[in-house]
């Protein structure tokens, strides 16, 4: 067993101050690093020890692996969490982390890098019989070769980076006219973002939902799955609402995919807590997309539907320590959704919206978790992701769990800056997302800014008939006059619209 004493999360804002909390109730000391932005952070005031690790930009401060090592030496610490983003797939830092003779809360190295790899990723699956989109098992340059395997494929097609993520190096071709150009961008998008322009092609699949099954595996050989998150409402490819479980998942089809998520991660001997993402199409087929060997952001719902606390899972098996649970110990208990909440203005396109928290009032309640790193007065920072909190709801069933957000985001007071609790609100509201028949194109086929527009009151809709009513009045055509009333009559009626009395 590797002890833990002391741990240092290696992140910021939210996740760092949930693992923080975590480590505390484990009896653990705990270290927070920060950059020059974060100084009065929530997790720098949060932990035991904290320590500024540099300027506000993320290259020097947050990915400054060997400052991070540094002040693991200078105050005597144990294991490093990096929570999600920055250093946490980063499988050269999880190595030095491991050379420096301290505990790597994560994956191993070797098993990040795998999975790191989406072409390497389908490559060592293959072996397990794991369903795959149909398209190329190796990286491709040559356009011409590339454009024979579309054509076999069937368009449209998918292009997409094979160390991508978040939708970049990612092109969708309709047609072979447009292929040549948008495996150029693509390529270049890839070599820009990620310093590698390998790309691959799959079949483009139209209208899927993106199910993602959460893992946890241990040093002993133990790797189980903890069900399914339905994370199919998003903007730019990426995530804004996920609940668990996912309203069309038959006990049959999430056993299948349960037991093609846990072969995933015995193909790269995988342990602690990662997510085997699938798409699933419209006749239920379902294709492996790729592994995050690392901590979600959405990890909360499935917490809130297994009982876990799978950051404090993750530090056991850090340790050493084998599961204390097997696969049939684990039961769907209720259901759960979580909003993130954006500083990002979802009637502009979800642009970011940086600015001071005015006002910053949580909900509260019966089955309602907010997990932050905000309070009132403070500043999004301009220099990271804009993410405020996870706004979180559970419930006996989905019904409650819906009444529940929604009651919870009337409740949540933010000023000062735009936020996507509006955009939650329309969502939950709506028709397709009720019934659970909604995709991965909810927005382009449901959304619309003006469906944000703030409905008028009772008051401001009188008033506008009057005003009308006022207008059309005045632009009635005077009497010409020949149809003016013989001289001497007298008209009530006519002096009164007149206005003579």
């Amino acid at each position: 067993m590797k002890e833990i004493k002391k741990l240092l999360v290696a992140n910021r804002g939210e996740i760092a101050l949930r693992v923080l909390r975590s480590a505390r109730e484990m009896g653990l000391q705990t270290v927070a690093i920060y950059s020059e932005a974060d100084r009065n952070a929530l997790h720098v005031r949060y932990a035991d020890e904290a320590v500024c690790v540099g300027p506000p930009a993320s290259a020097e401060s947050y990915l400054r692996g060997d400052k991070i090592l540094e002040v693991c030496r200078q105050l005597g610490v144990d294991a490093i969490h990096p929570g999600y983003g920055f250093l946490s797939e980063n499988a050269h830092f999880a190595r030095q982390v491991q050379q420096a003779g301290l505990v790597f809360v994560g994956p191993s190295p070797e098993a990040m890098e795998l999975m790191g790899s989406k072409l390497a990723a389908k490559q060592a699956v293959s072996q397990y019989g794991i369903p795959m989109v149909p398209g190329t098992e190796e990286a491709i340059s040559d356009v011409e070769a590339a454009k024979q395997v579309a054509r076999e494929v069937g368009f449209p097609i998918l292009i997409k980076a094979s160390a991508g993520g978040g939708g970049k190096g990612m092109r969708v071709v309709n047609a072979e006219t447009e292929f040549e150009e948008q495996m150029q961008l693509a390529v270049s998008e890839a070599t820009s973002a990620f310093g590698d322009g390998a790309v691959f092609i799959e079949k483009y699949i139209g209208a899927p939902r993106h199910i993602e099954i959460q893992v946890l595996g241990d040093e002993h050989g133990s790797i189980l799955h903890l069900f399914e998150r339905e994370c199919s409402i998003q903007r730019r490819h990426q995530k804004v609402i996920e609940e668990a479980p996912s309203s069309v998942l038959t006990p049959e089809l999430r056993a299948a995919m349960g037991q093609c998520a846990v072969d995933v991660a015995r193909a790269c001997n995988y342990t602690g807590a990662g997510t085997v993402e699938f798409l699933l199409d419209e006749n239920h087929n379902f294709y492996f997309l790729e592994m995050n060997t690392r901590l979600q952001v959405e990890h909360p719902v499935t917490e809130q539907i297994t009982g876990l606390d799978l950051v404090k899972e993750q530090i056991k098996v850090a340790q050493g320590l084998p599961l204390s649970f097997g696969q049939a110990d684990l039961k769907i208990q209720g259901h759960a959704l979580e909003l993130r909440v954006y500083a990002e203005d979802p009637a502009n396109n979800f642009l970011p919206d940086i600015g001071t928290l005015t006002t910053y009032v949580r909900p509260q309640g019966p089955g309602v978790r907010v997990d932050d790193g905000f309070e009132q007065g403070m500043d999004i920072p301009i220099y990271y992701d804009p993410m405020i909190a996870k706004l979180v709801t559970f419930g006996q069933d989905r019904t409650e769990a819906i009444a529940r957000m929604l009651r919870a985001i009337d409740e949540y007071q933010i000023t000062g800056i735009q936020t996507t609790l509006p955009f939650g609100r329309f969502v939950l509201q709506h028709p397709a997302f009720v019934s659970g028949q909604f995709d991965t194109n909810f927005i382009r086929d449901h959304f619309t800014p003006a469906d944000l527009a703030p409905a008028p009151d009772e008051e401001t809709l009188k008033l506008a008939a009057v005003f009308t009513a006022m207008l059309l009045e005045t632009k009635k055509p005077q009497a010409t006059p020949a149809e003016s009333e013989p001289a001497g009559t007298s008209s009530a009626w006519r002096r009164n619209r007149l206005g003579l009395r």
